[in-house]
């Protein structure tokens, strides 16, 4: 009787003593403010200004010279539908405008991304530093990790009996 109340005993120890795995939470979305998205978005810098491009669309410049000028320059434009429609009638090119629109995009698209790295980056280190703190709150100073603190240290004897 004495080994089978021992056999439970032991066996209800060694179950209390195995771990689970953490169940993984949804991930959650952190969404942003207006004010946020506003200083993430890149604010439109023309250097070379709208009446600049009509001029020198205007002079015959090819289209090509124009948006080499543009990329040089670092321009970028805040190109609405209207103000398309009035620098098309002015004389510049579609395919300027269509490098205006789309440049503007991809620098979006890009700020976007960046911050998304830069969220999932601080993420990373987080979970890491959570990590090394879980780590260090359970290693025991005699046993090393994993053993939990009461072995062999003040509540269990050498004969797994109270002192």
């Amino acid at each position: 009787m004495r080994l089978f109340i021992a056999a439970v005993a032991g066996s209800l120890v060694l179950a209390g003593c195995a771990t689970t795995q953490q169940q993984q939470k949804e991930p959650q979305i952190q969404r942003i403010s207006a004010e946020e998205l506003e200083k993430l978005m890149p604010q439109p810098a023309p250097f070379i200004t709208y009446d600049e491009l009509v001029r020198i669309s205007k002079a015959g410049t090819s289209p090509d010279e124009i948006i080499v000028k543009i990329k040089e320059s670092n321009s970028r434009y805040d190109l609405t539908p209207s103000k398309a429609l009035e620098l098309s009638r002015q004389g510049v090119s579609a395919k300027v405008l269509d490098y205006m629109y789309s440049s503007r995009e991809q620098a979006l698209r890009d700020g976007f991304a960046e911050e998304l790295n830069k969220r999932e980056r601080n993420k990373i280190v987080e979970q890491e530093k959570l990590r090394r703190e879980y780590q260090w709150r359970y290693r025991d100073p005699y046993w090393g990790m994993g053993f939990g603190s009461y072995w062999g240290r003040g509540y269990y004897g050498p004969r797994w009996g109270w002192y």
